[in-house]
């Protein structure tokens, strides 16, 4: 527009700060990541997920009797109404995963009395149940898209177990739980990204909490966001070999093909979640069968993009390129990974809900005006 200054616009709020946090420190330069302050290293050595929900919601570690009672709530909160296993059903067979769970944690908030109570307890306790029952459903959705009967959540397990449990109908290995507990640990929150950010200004307007993870789950259903960890695979399973990886990762940097599950927004170094997987790859590729050709065709690419991207441009491996060898070999589907990453997730957006709600204000940005003005309107007859 004639006669204005043009502002200085940050494409995407990229650098922009909309809000104080204690709940995530990301350190893009260094490539640390801490919850609450705590390293996630420390977290996926030590901890598991119901614990650092409980740190992520409460913002300290709980006491032996505090996380005894916790785990208690969440057990008692994993049973989904009738209704809702009937929705997942029926649309498992012909939608996507990730519109299946949007719509059946919408439709939680008809079965919860309090979706609409804004006080802390009440949105604490929402927490509980989102976090819980948001497991449930993504086993379901496992479960009954290949046609089998739905299988009830088991309080004598933790949640990750639990969760395989209700996708598989067999109480899984120690193993298998205890890979899925840290996937699910690594994925529990990562600061202010787009999911996180859609969620808080659904929240924002004062809107219920049950609507604001759906705005979260909505964003992350996007491919630059989640379903990362599922294109990664595909490419790894497109290499086939080994031996093929270096011609591969030549080819797609010569026609400028994205390898998929390098590069971040934020991390300028190696991602520290994806640190952490690697070192569970190295035992992977030790083993049989597609879990040991993915994992060293991963190892192996890994190597190659450091080599030439990694230390030049700084694009380094993110936590999405390790993941999907892990679920191979745990037993999940590629299509579910986006929703596994939604349900791990849950802890985070409803911590991030709980701290922006004690402040609250409704988010309304600018944008720049470049169009016309002053244009008149010219009956229909004269067009």
């Amino acid at each position: 527009m004639a006669g204005k200054t043009m502002p200085e616009l940050h494409l995407g709020l990229e650098g922009i700060y909309f809000a104080e946090s204690s709940i995530c420190k990301v350190d893009g330069t260094k490539g640390r990541l801490y919850y609450r302050g705590y390293s996630i290293g420390e977290l996926a050595g030590y901890s598991d997920f119901e614990e650092v929900s409980y740190l992520l919601l409460h913002g300290e570690l709980p006491t032996r009797s505090q996380l005894i009672a916790f785990r208690r709530r969440m057990r008692a909160e994993r049973t989904l109404p009738n209704k809702i296993i009937g929705i997942i059903e029926e649309e498992s067979v012909r939608s996507h995963p990730m519109h299946v769970l949007l719509t059946a944690v919408a439709a939680l908030a008809a079965y919860d009395k309090e979706a609409d109570v804004a006080s802390p307890r009440a949105n604490m306790e929402k927490s509980i149940r989102l976090i819980s029952k948001a497991g449930s459903i993504v086993a379901a959705i496992g479960r009954l898209r290949s046609g089998k009967q739905y299988v009830r959540p088991d309080a004598r397990l933790g949640h990750a177990e639990n969760m395989l449990y209700m996708m598989n109908g067999t109480r899984p290995s120690s193993n298998a739980a205890r890979l899925l507990d840290l996937m699910m640990v690594l994925h529990a929150e990562h600061s202010s990204n787009a999911s996180t950010f859609s969620t808080i200004v659904t929240g924002a307007t004062l809107s219920d909490l049950y609507s604001a993870v759906a705005s979260g789950i909505a964003t992350l259903k996007g491919p630059l966001h989640g379903g990362a960890d599922e294109r990664a695979l595909q490419m790894l399973r497109d290499i086939k070999r080994p031996e093929n990886t270096e011609r591969y990762i030549d080819e797609a940097l010569q026609n400028k093909r994205r390898v998929m599950g390098f590069g971040h927004r934020v991390y300028k170094t190696y991602d520290p979640r994806a640190r952490i997987i690697r070192k569970i790859l190295l035992d992977l590729s030790l083993e049989s069968g597609e879990v040991k050709n993915l994992a060293q065709i991963a190892l192996r690419a890994e190597k190659l993009m450091i080599e030439r991207l990694g230390r030049s441009k700084g694009i380094w491996p993110n936590v999405d390129f390790f993941t999907g060898p892990v679920y191979v070999h745990i037993g999940i589907i590629p299509a579910l990974f986006t929703p596994m990453f939604a349900a791990s997730r849950m802890p985070g957006w409803c911590a991030h809900m709980l701290e922006y709600w004690e402040h609250s204000r409704l988010i309304r940005p600018l944008e720049y005006y470049t169009g016309q003005a002053g244009r008149r309107y010219v009956p229909l007859g004269r067009r």
